[in-house]
């Protein structure tokens, strides 16, 4: 059986108009499910951003600052530039928390810091604690790592990879390959 051309050109017409609005639906489709709100982009930006943390008796408790604060919708996350966290909760020594670069965590209580880190402690034992990385938990005055860690005092220098940190009872440990250098004190 032979088909003239003149019916077979009218049904290839309308198969190929049948694949091209096939095409062209699902290339929208594939559009709408990445809209621009999906990429990381931010949708707010504040510079010398300052938040403080009061305590129940009106004290300040706790002082965040950074040179530039982004945050971007698509996954919640907030960028610091240059944070710096001074925490003085009474009866406990104060601490003063910066590095180059964080971030915090979607409730704010939570801060990952990067690069160039350092954790200077206040008061009757004056130390001071670098690293590249520390997380801070600041309700629980607890700052933790799983990089090198040096901690310095006046008579001490201890070294070490991971660290676990509570400057409000004083308690820290080190994790692994622990060094130190103690000197000796001089008597009361």
């Amino acid at each position: 059986m032979r088909f003239p051309t003149t019916r077979l050109f009218p049904l290839a017409l309308m198969f190929t108009l049948a694949l091209l609005t096939f095409y062209l639906e699902r290339t929208v489709r594939q559009e709408e499910s990445h809209p621009a709100a999906l990429r990381h982009d931010p949708d707010y930006m504040l510079t010398n951003f300052t938040t403080t943390t009061y305590g129940a008796n009106g004290s300040v408790e706790s002082v965040m600052t950074a040179a530039k604060m982004i945050h971007y919708p698509d996954d919640d996350s907030t960028e610091l530039v240059a944070p710096r966290l001074v925490q003085s909760k009474p009866s406990q020594p104060r601490v003063t928390v910066r590095a180059d670069r964080g971030t915090l965590a979607r409730e704010g209580d939570e801060v990952f810091l990067y690069d160039n880190v350092e954790l200077v402690r206040e008061g009757a034992e004056p130390a001071r604690l670098t690293t590249d990385f520390l997380h801070v938990v600041q309700d629980r005055t607890l700052a933790r790592t799983d990089r090198q860690v040096i901690l310095e005092d006046d008579r001490r220098v201890l070294a070490g990879r991971g660290m676990e940190y509570n400057w409000g009872t004083g308690h820290m440990q080190l994790l692994h390959d622990v060094r130190g250098r103690f000197e000796p004190g001089t008597a009361p």
